[in-house]
C-alpha cells in the first residue's frame, strides 16, 4: 500500500446508474452498509431504489449458506423503478456471500472480496471443493481481492478493543473503500457515528478510523484505475428524505391521525417484517400515539376493535400467520361496522414459511378468509413513498364509510427505500368525521348515510346514544339481535353494498403505454417497479404494450372492465400461484394469462419482458 503522497492517476467514467450487493455473514453489518450508501446517495440526489434481503434465520452459523445477508443498492441520474436485475459490483465479505451471489453477477461484473476470509475453514462452510480466487473459477468476471480485515485491523491500532469488537468494525472499511470509488462524500455517514456512538467514543473513533481507512485504501492502492460518477437526478423540485415503506407507513398513519382529529391507536403483536412500524409507532407519544405490544395477535386485534369503538383512529399490523389469528375479530369489526386499518405486511408462506422473503399470496387471505359474507376494502402500496399516502387513503375510507380496511404491503415495499419527497400539510385532505350526537327521536346506531351507507359512530358515553353491539346479527337501524331471515338477507347486501360504493370515490386506473392494443400487463403490490420498467422498454421498443397497476384490489377502480376490454391479451405477474388473475377472471370474465413465481424474491425486468415477447408473437394480428 502506497502513502496518500504518491495518490494514483485514475481515469473518471460517467455513468447514468450503478447496482451494488453488498453480501456477508448476518454479523457483518450489511444491511446498515446498504442503508449508509443509500443515504448518501440519497443526499447527494441520486434517485435510489433498495432491496434488503435478510436470513431467515435469526443467527445462522457463521460462514455458512443461510446465514448470508445481502443488501442491493441502485443509485441513477434519472428515474428508476427497481434496485436492479443484478448487481454491477458485488461486495463479498466471505466466501459463502460470494457463492450465493456470484451466480446472478453479469459477465464482467465486478467482485470485491474480503481476501483474508477465504480460509480453509470458511470455504468449507461454503461447500466449496477449491478456493474460487485460484481455481479460474470467477474468469469471467472482474475481480479485486482485497485484505479488508487486515488492513481494517491495522487502521485501529491502539484502540482499547478486542478482536472480535475490531471485526465488527470491517464493513466500514468496504463502505469507506465504495464511497470512494463513486466519489461519493463520508461526511453523512461521519455524522450519524458521531449521533449513534457518540457516548462510546471508542467505537465511533473504532467506525470513523474504519471508514477513513477504507477510502484511503481506494485513494492509494494501484489495485482500481478508474472511479466512477453518477450525477444527480433530475428530481422535482421540493424537499426529499430517504425512507423505507415501514417508515413511511408509521408516518402515513401518525399523519392520517393529525388529518382525521384523533388519537392513534396501534395494537400489535411482533413479527417479521411487520415489527418496524411497531417499532416507531412507539416513538411517536408525544404526537398523541398509543401503541400496544399484545401478548398475542388475537389481543391485539381485540383491542384495536376496542380502540375503534372509543372513537380512536384505530390500526394493528401483522404478517400472513398474525392476520390468520385475526381473522375472527376482523369478522366482528364487519359486523360491528367500526373504522379501523388491519396493517398485512406480506412474507413467504405458509405457516412461518420464509419470513424474511417476499410473496404476495395472502390477498385470498384478506379478501375472503373470514367466515361469512364478510366483505371488507383492500388497498394495496406499490413503492415504498407510496405507502405513507396509502396509509391515509385507507384511513379516509375506514372513517368515511365506517368500515374496517385492509392496508396490503409485502417484505419488498417495507424493507426497501427510495427518496420520498416530504408533502406539504396544505396537499393533505381533511378526512375527518364527525361523532354521532343526540338528535329528537330514538337513536338509530345502524342508520344509513344515504350515500356512503356508513352508520353513525356513536362513542361510549355520549348520553342518549346507547346501543347494543357485538357479533350477533343487528336489525337494520335499530341495532338488536335480530334472528329474522330477511333482515340478515338486507343487512348482508348493505355491508357489500357499502364496501362496493368505494368504487366511485376512488381513482380511475391509470394506462401507461398504448391505450389500446396488442399486449396489457396488469399487476399490484410490490411488483410495479418491475412491470412498468419492463413496459417501458416494450413500448421504447415499438411494441403495443400497456401497463395498469391496481392500488385498489376491493372494489376494483370503477374503470377496470373497460381498460381491460381494450387489449388482446392480458398478462397478470404475481409473486403467488395466481390470485389476482382468479379475482380479474371471475369479476370480468377475461382471459387473464397467468405468470407467477414464488422464489421469495421479486421478478426480474427481463423474465417480464421475454413472457411478454412470447405472448405478443403468440397473438394472431
Amino acid at each position: 500500500m502506497t502513502t496518500t503522497a504518491d495518490r494514483v492517476e485514475r481515469e473518471v467514467h460517467q455513468l447514468d446508474r450503478v447496482t451494488i450487493r453488498f453480501a456477508g455473514d448476518s454479523g457483518d453489518g450489511m444491511q446498515l452498509t446498504g442503508t449508509q450508501f443509500t443515504r448518501t446517495a440519497a443526499v447527494f440526489g441520486n434517485d435510489i431504489s433498495t432491496f434488503p434481503d435478510y436470513p431467515a434465520e435469526i443467527r445462522a452459523p457463521a460462514g455458512s449458506l443461510p446465514g448470508v445477508s445481502g443488501f442491493q443498492i441502485s443509485f441513477s441520474a434519472s428515474d428508476i423503478h427497481t434496485p436492479g436485475d443484478a448487481p454491477d459490483v458485488l461486495v463479498a465479505m466471505n466466501p459463502a456471500a460470494l457463492k450465493t451471489n456470484v451466480g446472478e453477477l453479469p459477465a464482467g461484473g465486478a467482485v470485491i472480496v474480503n481476501s483474508d476470509a477465504f480460509t480453509p475453514q470458511n470455504l468449507n462452510k461454503a461447500a466449496y471443493a477449491a478456493n474460487p480466487l485460484t481455481d479460474g473459477s470467477l474468469k469471467q468476471y472482474t475481480v479485486f481481492e482485497v485484505p479488508i480485515s487486515t488492513l481494517n485491523a491495522r487502521s485501529l491500532d491502539g484502540l482499547d478493543m478486542t478482536s472480535k469488537q475490531v471485526d465488527l468494525t470491517k464493513n466500514f472499511f468496504a463502505l469507506g473503500l465504495m464511497f470512494w470509488l463513486y466519489e461519493r462524500s463520508m461526511d453523512p455517514t461521519l455524522r450519524w457515528i458521531d449521533e449513534k456512538f457518540g457516548g462510546r467514543a471508542v467505537v465511533a473513533e473504532a467506525n470513523r478510523r474504519a471508514l477513513k481507512a477504507g477510502y484511503a485504501y481506494g485513494e492509494t492502492t494501484e489495485m482500481f484505475h478508474t472511479t466512477y460518477r453518477v450525477p444527480k437526478a433530475k428530481l422535482a423540485p421540493g424537499t426529499y428524505r430517504n425512507i423505507t415503506g415501514n417508515e413511511a407507513t408509521a408516518l402515513g398513519f401518525l399523519t392520517a391521525s393529525k388529518l382525521a382529529g384523533r388519537p392513534l391507536f396501534y395494537g400489535s403483536y411482533p413479527i417479521t417484517p411487520a415489527s418496524d412500524i411497531l417499532h416507531q409507532l412507539s416513538a411517536y407519544k408525544s404526537f398523541g400515539v398509543r401503541s400496544f405490544q399484545a401478548e398475542d395477535e388475537i389481543a391485539a386485534m381485540g383491542a384495536t376493535i376496542g380502540a375503534a369503538y372509543g372513537g380512536a383512529l384505530a390500526l394493528t399490523g401483522t404478517s400472513g400467520p398474525g392476520l390468520a389469528l385475526k381473522s375472527e375479530a376482523m369478522g366482528l369489526a364487519v359486523m360491528t361496522e367500526l373504522p379501523m386499518v388491519i396493517v398485512n405486511v406480506q412474507r413467504a408462506g405458509p405457516s412461518t414459511g420464509m419470513p424474511t422473503k417476499v410473496e404476495q399470496a395472502d390477498l385470498f387471505q384478506v379478501m375472503y378468509g373470514r367466515n361469512g359474507e364478510s366483505p371488507m376494502p383492500v388497498l394495496a402500496p406499490a413503492t415504498p413513498g407510496e405507502c405513507f399516502s396509502l396509509a391515509i387513503e385507507a384511513s379516509r375510507i375506514a372513517l368515511k364509510y365506517m368500515t374496517p380496511v385492509t392496508y396490503l404491503s409485502d417484505a419488498f415495499v417495507a424493507n426497501g427505500a427510495e427518496p420520498w419527497k416530504v408533502p406539504s400539510l396544505d396537499e393533505l385532505p381533511d378526512i375527518s368525521v364527525a361523532n354521532a350526537v343526540r338528535g329528537e327521536g330514538t337513536f338509530l346506531p345502524y342508520s344509513r348515510d344515504p350515500q356512503t351507507l356508513a352508520r353513525p359512530w356513536a362513542v361510549p358515553g355520549t348520553a342518549g346514544l346507547e346501543h347494543r353491539i357485538g357479533g350477533l346479527e343487528k336489525a337494520d337501524g335499530l341495532g338488536n339481535v335480530s334472528y329474522d331471515p330477511e333482515n340478515h338477507h338486507r343487512m348482508s347486501l348493505l355491508r357489500a353494498e357499502k364496501v362496493a360504493r368505494i368504487a366511485n370515490d376512488i381513482p380511475p386506473l391509470e394506462v401507461f403505454g398504448a391505450e389500446r392494443g396488442d399486449l396489457l400487463i396488469i399487476g399490484w403490490g410490490s411488483t410495479f417497479g418491475v412491470l412498468r420498467s419492463a413496459a417501458e422498454r416494450l413500448v421504447a421498443d415499438g411494441r403495443s404494450v400497456a401497463h395498469v397497476h391496481l392500488r385498489y384490489l376491493n372494489p376494483f377502480p370503477a374503470n377496470t372492465g373497460e381498460v381491460l376490454s381494450r387489449y388482446r391479451t392480458v398478462l397478470v405477474p404475481e409473486i403467488n400461484l395466481g390470485q389476482l388473475a382468479f379475482m380479474l377472471r371471475g369479476t370480468y370474465l377475461v382471459d387473464a394469462i397467468r405468470y407467477n413465481r414464488m422464489r421469495g424474491k421479486p421478478f426480474r425486468i427481463s423474465e417480464i419482458v421475454d413472457e411478454a415477447m412470447r405472448l405478443l408473437e403468440a397473438t394472431p394480428r
